[in-house]
């Protein structure tokens, strides 16, 4: 997994004037509360789930819906859908732009994100990504088979994965090249026939006056400033979900075809603007 950089480098948001400050504040400190409170009763409950359910989580990931969806309310960032959630058993695939995608994907229904290793060790967001089942995956070859074991065991628990096959996050603008890896276990003994992916196009629309790239986070950019910059905002802007036809895993003759059908999918979908 490569950290993605553009050539022109990366806007640098402005300083929030005195108003987007009175904004910022009040719209940080509820975000806070809501995710925190939210991760609180959601630990909470998962006390008696995990005894009772085992891996399966039937009650708690429907607590992170619901916190997301009041993220995007708090920071004012409009969502808009295009195509239904599959009701099928399998995994999404998505381009993948900034932090926000996350609050943005979990607002429409219960899925399990696969994050690179790293992300388990960031303080805060790593507590709450494996708090909410979060499957973290190592960038060593060595570990390819082992993780595809752990991704498999999730598949069939009925978990709704979701990943970023670009394998960094961009400026939103674009789509890297899907890398076909993880693709390989949907094609394993007893998954083929029963699993679809669903191509997922995800594209942000700036506030008025703001960079085209004011939503994208990648590269060393620093967390906090992108998360008051967002914030200071006196309009979210907001983002663009569409849900591609699932594609039937068994229709593909193996991991590379998937990951360019997917690709082409969603690429088109964030190209449309």
């Amino acid at each position: 997994m490569s950290t993605w950089r553009p050539p022109e480098g990366a806007p640098l948001p402005p300083p929030p004037t005195a108003a987007g400050w009175l904004r910022a504040g009040p719209r940080i400190v509820a975000l806070a509360a809501v995710v925190f409170g939210g991760l609180v009763l959601m630990l909470v409950l998962r006390l008696a789930e995990r005894p009772i359910c085992g891996l399966r989580r039937p009650v708690t990931p429907w607590i992170t819906v619901a916190v997301c969806k009041a993220a995007l309310l708090i920071l004012g960032l409009r969502l808009r859908v295009a195509g239904q959630p599959m009701r099928v058993r399998g995994a999404l695939v998505c381009n993948h732009a900034s932090w926000l995608d996350i609050f943005v994907l979990n607002a429409t229904q219960p899925v399990y994100f696969v994050a690179k290793s790293e992300v388990a060790r960031w303080p805060g967001i790593g507590w709450l990504a494996r708090a909410t089942g979060t499957v973290f995956i190592k960038r060593s070859g060595r570990e390819a088979k082992l993780q595809k074991l752990i991704f498999e065991a999730r598949l069939r628990a009925n978990h709704r994965l979701l990943f970023f096959p670009e394998g960094t996050s961009t400026d939103g603008q674009r789509v890297l090249p899907f890398k076909s890896t993880l693709f390989a276990a949907f094609f394993e003994h007893g998954l083929r026939d029963i699993l679809h992916v669903q191509p997922v196009s995800l594209r942000y629309s700036a506030p008025p006056g703001r960079d085209t790239r004011f939503h994208g986070w990648w590269g060393d950019m620093p967390l906090m400033p992108h998360l008051v910059a967002m914030a200071a905002a006196p309009r979210g802007g907001q983002v663009r979900l569409t849900f591609h036809t699932p594609a039937r895993v068994a229709d593909f003759s193996g991991r590379k075809a998937l990951a360019a059908h997917c690709e082409a999918e969603v690429r088109a979908g964030v190209m449309a603007g």
